[in-house]
Formats: C-alpha cells, structure tokens, sequence
C-alpha cells in the first residue's frame, strides 16, 4: 500500500474537501473577514486535513503490510488470524470479521474431508489385512500341494500379495514418520528378508542374485527399507534379461554415508524416461509393453526414502543394466523427525 494508491482511492474525497474549502473563503470573503483570518482557516483545515489522512494512511498501512508479510511467511496461510491483530479501523474490521468467517468455515470443510480421508485409510487398511488371511492360507495350501498346485497359480498369487502391499503402504505413505522405528540395522538380514519374499520368480527364471559387503551396520527402519527393496528387486524381476539375468547387491562406505548399490542386466530404462521413474503413475515405454505397470512402485519408493532421509539415484543404459543406489547418511537420519 503506497502513498500515491491511497490518494488515488481518496480522489473524490479531495476534491470535495478543496471544492468545500473555494466555497467557505469565497464566503468569507463575500462577509469582508479579514485575509489574516481567512489565511489562518485555510491553513488549519489544510493541516488537520492532511493530518487525518497521514493518520489513516499508517494505520492502514501498518496493518495491511502485517497481513501480506503474515500470509507470505506461514506455510498455511488459513492460520493468518491467529498471528495478526484484529485492526481498529472500521474497514480493516470488517475484513478482519469477513476473513474469521471464511477461515471457520475452510477450517471445517478441512476437518470433514480429514476425518473422510482417515475413514477410507482406515477401510483400505482393515481391507488389506483381511484380505491378508485368504492369501496365506492359498499360500500354505500351494506350499504343502506343490506336486498339484500350478507354478502360474504360485506367481498369480504372489504378484496379487505385491499388489496388495503397495496399496497398504500407499495409503501409509502421508503419514509413514508415525509408524518409523529408526534404528541401527543388519542391511545383510534386510536384503535376505528381501531374497526370500522373492525366491520362486528368482530360482524359476533362473536369475543369478548375488551379494557383496552387504554385512554392515545402517541407520533405517527395517520394515520400510524391506517394502522399499522388494520394489526394486521386483523390478529387475520384471524387465529381467530372457537369458543369463543377473541381479548384483553391494554396499560402499563413503566419507560421511554408505550407499547400497542394486545392478541388475535388464532391460534398462529409455533415456527419455528416466528423469521420470519417479513420477506418479509414470509407466515408461517398458511399462506399456509386456507385463503391464501402474507407475505407483517408484513413486512410493522415492516418497518413503525422502521420508526416511535416505536419498535414491537411479542410472540406466538400455539394453544393458540399471543400477540404483540409495544413500544412508550416518549423522542425517533423524531428519525424518522434523
């Protein structure tokens, strides 16, 4: 708010006050008063005049500047009422009344759709676990059958349990500080957990999986990094080479992290997509062909690192291997507290 803005908007005002002032020392003078007198009232109207309109002008203007700098400091702009003070002008409080109505009305409509979205969390959570029992039970049942049970059946399942734990994880994601235990762990016992959930696709396709210096000591919440490693891996499962597929774990100690490497001889990703992998529902020309993709694995992937304050590259050659590394900082992983 300028000078020069607040005069414009008082145009008409000033021009009523200078046309009242011609017409009052006109009639002073038409009454022979004095031009001592007449000098003097001019004078007082002009500075009590001007002085009301400075008084104004600051107090507006004070508040005014208040309220945007407020708006553009917080990161919810809707809690603006509570670090401003309600204005003593009348015009500043009649926005101030208006912005306390709309705040209270935003504020509810927030808490309704908050309440719906934990309601329908809450579903989807409940859903998956009973949806959990079912799958263990055909797991078992193909487990002790395994001479009648089809091989296709075995994958069906085990991609429809992969599914299923994204969703879980997915609707987890907004919220997954809540549920971290971060604390010192095996990453060798993590990637064998990994290795198991992945053992029939690794052993029917033949897949040679290898680890290097993988028994070292990481800062992470183990369950989190084990969804976040099955994406991987499943990954490399899924656009594997026909023939002589080879996925490789390793793990190098930097000055100040440690970086777990995972190298696959795949299918490798397109240049033009990979600054995109970890876009939501992002598929790629390889998620278009073959075994479809939903584009949602990486993209949780990527969500759950930032979270965990772990941070994730990716590089690809097509044809010819992709390789992603993740980063454990040894004195940054209570990051994900803030």
């Amino acid at each position: 708010m300028s000078w020069k803005s607040f005069l414009k908007d008082k145009l008409f005002f000033l021009f009523l006050f200078f046309f009242f002032l011609i017409i009052l020392i006109l009639l002073l003078r038409a009454f022979h008063v004095s031009k001592e007198l007449i000098y003097a009232l001019f004078i007082l109207s002009l500075g009590f005049f001007f002085l009301s309109y400075f008084y104004e002008f600051y107090r507006k203007k004070s508040f005014y500047q208040q309220l945007f700098f407020q708006i553009k400091e917080l990161d919810q702009s809707y809690f603006i009422l509570e670090v401003i003070q309600e204005p003593s002008f009348l015009e500043g409080k009649l926005l101030y009344e208006a912005l306390y109505d709309i705040n209270k009305s935003m504020i509810e409509n927030i808490k309704k759709y908050e309440l719906q979205t934990k309601d329908f969390q809450e579903y989807i959570e409940m859903w998956i676990h009973e949806i959990k029992i079912p799958l263990a039970s055909l797991e078992l049942l193909i487990h002790n059958q395994k001479e009648i049970i089809h091989k296709k059946i075995k994958k069906q399942l085990t991609k429809i349990e992969n599914d299923v734990e994204k969703v879980l994880y997915y609707t987890r994601q907004e919220f997954a500080e809540n549920d971290f235990f971060i604390k010192e762990n095996n990453l060798e016992q993590i990637v064998k957990v990994v290795a198991l959930k992945n053992k029939d696709s690794l052993l029917e396709y033949k897949i040679d999986f290898s680890t290097k210096y993988l028994n070292v000591k990481i800062n992470t919440d183990s369950k989190w990094l084990i969804f976040i490693l099955n994406q991987i891996i499943n990954n490399s499962i899924k656009y594997r080479k026909e023939v002589n597929s080879k996925i490789t774990l390793s793990f190098e100690q930097e000055k100040n992290r440690g970086c777990l490497i995972i190298l696959d001889n795949g299918k490798g990703i397109p240049k033009q997509d990979l600054n995109r992998v970890f876009q939501k529902t992002f598929t790629g020309e390889n998620g278009r062909v073959g075994e479809k993709s939903t584009g949602m694995g990486l993209y949780i992937v990527k969500k759950l690192c930032d979270k965990l304050g772990h941070e994730i590259k990716i590089s690809s050659k097509e044809n010819q291997f992709t390789e992603v590394r993740i980063y454990f900082y040894q004195n940054h992983y209570y990051d994900v507290l803030k």
